[in-house]
């Protein structure tokens, strides 16, 4: 059945729409949903963020090619004292740390990270995986095949950022890294074998497939390790 909406009654649909969604909509599917061109899905957007806009109590935002009713961030610390008691702590600034590198570098091993910083990572990652900012996106075609972390759809949202292309331009954080860089000595291939014979796979990524990401960009999939269950039943669990 075809949908016909006049031009006045768009923004009421789209709001409605997303309210009852409550998570993140793609401009593509609305469009589909209500068989509309994307122009006029742009607009109405464009409208309701007017409409949603300044004090408002909500705000119309869209990262990722979606759009998503969320809270105005100017009252997150009276929501968080109303709905969460137990106030979640802010990022620490090794994690901050750690989160930028991987925004402006991403996808990135672990050791590159550290190479970066000149410390161990284990707590910041852990931390930053916990929190859904940032994920294992796949493998790189390096000596071990460390895992390469990249940000999720999560950090956009937190961040307010439409896309990875539309981080500030921080040329000082990259000039930074860079220099950071050029006068670390680079890791030799047995410290780098150590590193990968060291970095075991996380629980969550027993029997997945990854992807392995050459130096061109290139990506291949490979599929990792079997798990124990898997293993027993194929007979290769030493027997």
């Amino acid at each position: 059945m075809t949908i016909m909406l006049e031009i006045e009654k768009i923004d009421n649909v789209l709001e409605a729409l997303l309210f009852v969604s409550g998570d993140g909509m793609k401009i593509s599917d609305i469009c589909d949903i209500l068989e509309l061109q994307k122009s006029e899905v742009t607009a109405s957007v464009k409208r309701l963020q007017k409409k949603y806009g300044g004090k408002t109590g909500i705000h119309l935002i869209s990262y990722a090619g979606k759009i998503q009713f969320a809270s105005n961030p100017d009252y997150a610390e009276t929501l968080a004292f109303v709905l969460n008691p137990i106030k979640e702590k802010a990022l620490s600034n090794p994690a901050m740390e750690t989160l930028s590198i991987i925004a402006y570098r991403q996808p990135v091993t672990r050791l590159e990270i550290e190479h970066i910083r000149g410390v161990n990572c284990d707590y910041a990652l852990q931390a930053l995986l916990k929190n859904n900012l940032i994920e294992i996106v796949g493998r790189k075609d390096a000596i071990g095949k460390p895992l390469l972390f990249g940000t999720t759809e999560a950090f956009l949202k937190r961040f307010g950022i439409e896309d990875i292309d539309s981080l500030p331009e921080r040329q000082s954080v990259r000039d930074r890294i860079k220099a950071i860089e050029e006068a670390t000595p680079e890791p030799t291939e047995e410290e780098l074998y150590n590193f990968a014979k060291a970095e075991e796979n996380p629980d969550f990524l027993q029997g997945e497939d990854l992807v392995m990401i050459d130096s061109d960009g290139n990506e291949t999939a490979v599929p990792a390790a079997p798990t124990e269950e898997a293993a027993s039943v194929d007979g290769t669990d030493g027997e």
